[in-house]
């Protein structure tokens, strides 16, 4: 899938930068930031313009509106979901 070319998809590692942190909680106000098991962020020209979060009971995926149907939506939700996969044992 190819993102507008300012557009990249991160899995931060947990727990999020307070800066992150920030972004996440506006743009997903219901999710609990400090409890989260995976999160996925969509980052253009230095601004997270969507978070897809998971934790505990729960998930919310949020993209600011003026980059909506661009398939940052779908990166999110693969990338979070890569974040879940078991990592296979080194051999």
């Amino acid at each position: 899938m190819s993102l507008p070319a300012r557009v990249r998809v991160t899995r931060p590692p947990l727990p999020l930068t307070p800066a992150l942190r920030g972004a996440a909680a506006r743009l997903c106000p219901e999710a609990p930031v400090g409890a989260l098991q995976a999160a996925a962020l969509a980052i253009a020209g230095g601004a997270v313009i969507g978070a897809s979060l998971r934790w505990d009971g729960g998930e919310a995926q949020q993209i600011e509106s003026g980059w909506r149907g661009r398939g940052i939506e779908q990166a999110l939700a693969e990338a979070l979901g890569d974040a879940l996969k078991p990592q296979a044992a080194p051999q």
